[in-house]
């Protein structure tokens, strides 16, 4: 393995003050409203990172993004202008990784950013749109040769938040054109010698929204693609970055030179507000791995993913709160890159002193987090819905914990075992004696321990409103708990959980979601003929047919959030 990618977004959300942070990419009307003293301080803090990174032998960052820094002539002047001064500002920014701290630089790229003026000029011509992508990428190559290439995203574009109108759009849609669009990218990366990324992350939408799991999607999306510069960059399992998870069997077909991807700051589980150690993952992946060919080398997200309010960043904190977050970069390092157990990078970050108890800390908070944040018996199942894998976490998402009849309804039905599954958790609280004990011996933030508690006390009242026949009767425990957890962890924090309770019943009965449950959801990967025949093809149309009538029947949070429960649908 030579590559050892991290993401360096961080220094551009200094002083970021929004209620609720969009984690996906660099906010560029912050930054471009900063004023000159505070662009200083995030130059600043951009050499702090690269060199906390490269210490911990991370040799190339991610930054984003192509949009920003890439003109072309039907750009409106206004958005001309705007890419003009990044540009300018940015060259400072990849001389100084490049030049100052020896990083390789990857820009990253959402497959395709437009504008209003492209839209009208292109509208939906596949061909004119990819050459005009084609020319946005070959000039970016040209003009930055600090730029060691390129990483694209296919299957994601930006959330609903983004007001900016320089975003992306989801532009392909099947294999064939995925392919055919590489096959016209590739030979500008060969002309100049640099490395085209290919993330295979989608979310559903179109049949390429498939490419994380389905092999044919896969194979034919590669086939033929043979180039020494092209590298297929992966998550470790056939969803996004959630526990339960196998390796993805891809990384055995695929034959391309490949990235495994790991998240230091795991979104879903809390975002570096406490111990969500993936070592032992790490160690794990990398023995199964072994023997694979043309492992090209890891790409870890500290920064990037989600929605939430939790502010942590990677290598950036004075008060060392990012501790969680940089025992993760270095325990991804210390496997993959020198070859080390995940132990030692813990003693290396908290000392040789302090080793035992940290390690005995993460193994006992890796025990809370797969006992009590996940719901065993669920977890492990293994479901499917039209084009994604469904999660094995689906009450706690980004900063919500969600108390609901719809919640509910759903463990109920996959949970066969719920005393076992409460007993279960009550095991796993009674850990944190232990863990508080722990940390103060080994000198880690025992605060965050405090909150990490307090929050899974929360989801162990939770799992018996989800699981108990009589359920119901908790909900008023559950408002009082959450008002002691409010009181506890006020919002000015920035730290807190949101806990969504919600009496509403859901529209059908018991009987009707059962045989929903087994029209909509399969177990195995492969496309049922009722698939093909409802939910693949007439879905779709009866999901548009449902949003004109009723367009505030879902919740917000599902059509506002991200890119939206809309995009399933796609």
């Amino acid at each position: 393995m030579e590559l050892f990618l991290i993401d360096a977004i961080g220094p551009f959300f200094r002083g970021y003050r929004r209620k609720r942070i969009n984690w996906s990419k660099i906010p560029f009307p912050h930054l471009e409203a900063a004023a000159p003293d505070e662009r200083a301080l995030m130059r600043d803090e951009l050499r702090r990172f690269a060199d906390g990174a490269a210490a911990q032998g991370y040799n190339a960052v991610t930054l984003d993004d192509l949009a920003h820094l890439a003109p072309h002539p039907l750009h409106e002047p206004e958005v001309a202008d705007r890419i003009a001064r990044l540009r300018e500002e940015f060259i400072g920014h990849f001389d100084l990784l490049r030049g100052g701290c020896g990083m390789k630089i990857f820009l990253t790229s959402d497959v395709l950013p437009v504008t209003p003026a492209i839209e009208r000029a292109l509208g939906d011509d596949r061909d004119a749109l990819d050459e005009y992508y084609r020319q946005l990428v070959a000039g970016i190559l040209d003009d930055f040769p600090q730029l060691s290439g390129l990483v694209l995203r296919l299957g994601e574009c930006d959330g609903h938040d983004v007001r900016d109108p320089l975003r992306s759009r989801l532009h392909l849609r099947d294999h064939r054109h995925a392919n055919r669009l590489l096959r016209l990218l590739l030979p500008e990366f060969e002309r100049r010698g640099r490395e085209l990324i290919l993330r295979t992350w989608t979310v559903g939408a179109y049949p390429i929204g498939d490419l994380i799991w389905h092999r044919d999607t896969l194979a034919r999306t590669l086939d033929g693609l043979d180039s020494p510069r092209l590298v297929v960059s992966m998550k470790h399992g056939e969803s996004d970055f959630f526990r339960y998870l196998p390796l993805n069997s891809a990384f055995r077909r695929v034959s391309q030179r490949k990235l495994i991807e790991f998240q230091a700051r795991r979104e879903y589980e809390g975002a570096g507000e406490f111990p969500s150690f993936i070592g032992w993952d790490c160690e794990r992946f990398a023995e199964q791995l072994a023997g694979v060919e043309h492992m090209a080398g890891i790409s870890v997200w500290c920064q990037t993913g989600g929605w939430h309010r939790f502010r942590r960043r990677a290598f950036l904190e004075n008060d060392g709160s990012d501790i969680w977050i940089r025992l993760n970069t270095r325990a991804a390092t210390a496997v993959f890159r020198d070859g080390l157990p995940a132990d030692a990078a813990v003693a290396g970050i908290v000392g040789e002193s302090r080793a035992a108890a940290a390690c005995e800390l993460l193994r006992l908070t890796e025990k809370v987090i797969l006992d009590l944040y996940y719901i065993d018996e669920f977890a492990r199942q293994k479901w499917f819905f039209r084009r994604v894998r469904v999660p094995p976490l689906v009450h706690v998402f980004w900063d919500s914990l969600f108390i609901n009849a719809g919640v509910r309804t759903v463990m109920r039905r996959f949970v066969s075992r719920p005393a076992e599954a409460i007993r279960t958790g009550e095991e796993a609280m009674e850990c944190f004696e232990k863990i508080i004990a722990l940390a103060r011996e080994s000198g880690l933030p025992e605060d965050d321990l405090l909150h990490f508690r307090d929050f899974c006390q929360l989801l162990l009242l939770a799992r018996s409103y989800y699981l108990l026949p009589d359920g119901e009767r908790l909900l008023d425990r559950l408002r009082e708990a959450k008002r002691d957890y409010k009181r506890r962890w006020p919002s000015e924090s920035r730290r807190r959980y949101r806990i969504r309770i919600s009496e509403k019943p859901l529209p059908a009965g018991p009987a009707a979601l059962a045989i929903a449950t087994r029209l909509l959801l399969r177990a195995r990967r492969g496309y049922r003929l009722l698939d093909h025949l409802l939910l693949l093809h007439f879905a779709p149309f009866a999901y548009r047919v449902f949003r004109r009538r009723a367009p505030k029947a879902l919740p917000k949070f599902l059509r506002k959030s991200a890119m939206g429960v809309d995009v399933l649908f796609k």
